[in-house]
């Protein structure tokens, strides 16, 4: 077999059963891949030893016949989550140099699972940001290109070097973390999937946090199918984390029949925002009429509370980062600041988090700081989070009213040139429009490639479903990839 990087999960474990290929050679195809692709910035941390490694323990366990879907999968683990003795920055120079000694409960179960870890991916810093530019590592880049253009565009963030390694088949999976769109608004960038399940599903106990009630880890694939198998791998109870839930994680590949038919899809008149380009409402429209003919019931309803979605989120997200931040001193782990004399433990802080933190997360911790403080308190984060329980209830009341789940757009746009709109904060939280409503929420989404724009780039489709019902999300995020027919890839340029 040729091209082993440009498998599936599905197709991948099919071969490794089969006897036809074996997850050494499929690793060492991603390893060759991942050598040529430098220009995209995905990986920044490899591990080729310890992949391959990893990969003959897998070859050696499929053997004997002891083998999960995920054992001998080549993944990329992005830089968000500790692994054991491997450099996990969380794209900041304060955490430079940090190797943790334990391993995060999601990547240790695909770990355990047989997947085969190639290295950790760029992202934003701390997760704060919507085009992956903010990365101490620089700038992660989409494989995709617009037709008779030259220009670099982003892979959407945080979760930007992972949607740009699944794209351009440097790995077949990789995890992402989304706290307002991270893992959908890339992949709906990038042409791949990209879930987020439900707050609770996976364990964040190891991920570095930046919003702790928004925050939630996800696979990002080429396929639906791809998603239902990494995604039962991710998820599941722990201990270690006290918003984790604990549910049985069904067999969500089984539950990939297609049959919408009599299934209620809701279409929320407030996603139709001011000049919201005619390709997105179009395409909108087309998805809506794919799930028709498959047999759904197509309603329109309303989410009132959706308007103040972008200014909750941008008041409750900063707070949480705040707070969370403060652990990054320049005592514990991490960058220190060089010190002068007659300096004190207070410009040893100010130096440290100056010199450790970039400007977005800078931004972030003084907005969060602000409207936690004693005099804003109940001004803005108390309102923020009572607007928050009004924004769940809109969509507990329309699942309650009989939908099964909700289409939208995924992103206000196809993927923008890197440098466009990183000077302007404001027009860059914008990006999460169609996204941040899902996890104040706490339910699960899932953006799935439907279409091209006029300039031959990628653009996603975003369903969102019941809590806890991820199986019969992604069987209707199935069904409209089969009718969409997405197979588009990026030409080669890197």
């Amino acid at each position: 077999m040729t091209d082993l990087n440009k498998l599936t999960i599905a197709e991948a474990r099919d071969a490794l059963r089969k006897g036809e290929t074996t997850s050494v050679a499929l690793t060492e195809s991603c390893l060759a891949a991942i050598d040529g692709a430098g220009a995209l910035g995905a990986f920044v941390h490899r591990t080729p030893e310890l992949a391959l490694e990893r990969a003959r323990a897998a070859d050696a366990r499929i053997a004997a016949g002891d083998a999960p879907d995920m054992c001998g999968i080549p993944v990329g683990i992005k830089d968000l989550f500790c692994t054991e003795g491997v450099n996990s920055q969380a794209a900041s120079r304060i955490l430079e140099g940090f190797k943790p000694e334990y391993e995060s409960t999601v990547s240790g179960q695909l770990k355990d699972a047989g997947a085969v870890m190639l290295g950790k991916l760029n992202m934003d810093e701390f997760a704060m940001g919507s085009s992956n530019e903010t990365s101490v590592y620089g700038n992660a880049v989409n494989p995709w290109k617009a037709r008779n253009g030259d220009e670099l565009l982003t892979p959407g963030g945080s979760s930007g070097g992972s949607a740009s390694a699944v794209a351009a088949d440097l790995c077949l999976a990789a995890t992402g973390t989304d706290t307002g769109g991270s893992i959908r608004q890339p992949a709906a960038f990038t042409g791949t999937v990209g879930l987020k399940p439900t707050y609770g599903r996976c364990s964040r106990w190891g991920i570095v946090a930046f919003a702790s009630s928004l925050d939630q880890a996800g696979p990002m694939t080429k396929t639906v199918r791809d998603a239902a198998i990494m995604g039962r791998a991710m998820m599941g109870h722990d201990p270690k984390d006290s918003t984790s839930a604990d549910l049985a994680v069904p067999d969500f590949e089984a539950m990939l029949t297609g049959d919408i038919r009599g299934k209620v899809i809701g279409i929320p008149k407030e996603y139709r925002m001011d000049g919201m380009p005619e390709e997105i409402e179009k395409l909108w429209h087309q998805g809506a009429e794919m799930l028709k003919d498959a047999g759904a019931e197509i309603r329109d309803i309303s989410l009132p509370h959706t308007k103040y979605a972008l200014p909750t989120y941008y008041v409750i997200a900063p707070a949480e980062a705040s707070s969370n931040l403060a652990r990054y001193d320049g005592v514990r782990f991490g960058h220190r600041a060089k010190l002068s004399q007659g300096d004190g433990i207070t410009e040893m802080y100010e130096k440290t988090r100056a010199e450790g933190f970039g400007a977005e997360v800078k931004r972030r911790v003084m907005v969060g700081t602000y409207v936690l403080s004693a005099g804003f308190y109940d001004a803005y984060y108390n309102r923020a989070r009572k607007v928050r329980a009004l924004i769940k209830k809109d969509f507990d009341d329309v699942f309650a009213a009989g939908v099964d789940s909700i289409l939208t757009p995924a992103t206000p746009s196809a993927a923008f040139a890197l440098g466009k709109e990183v000077s302007d904060p404001v027009e860059m939280y914008l990006n999460d429009v169609f996204t941040v409503t899902v996890n104040l929420a706490g339910l699960p989404g899932i953006a799935v490639p439907a279409g091209l724009d006029a300039s031959g780039l990628p653009l996603g489709l975003q369903l969102i479903g019941r809590p806890w019902e991820e199986g019969d999300l992604l069987n209707t995020a199935y069904a409209l990839e089969n009718a969409a027919g997405f197979v588009a890839k990026p030409a080669k340029w890197w």
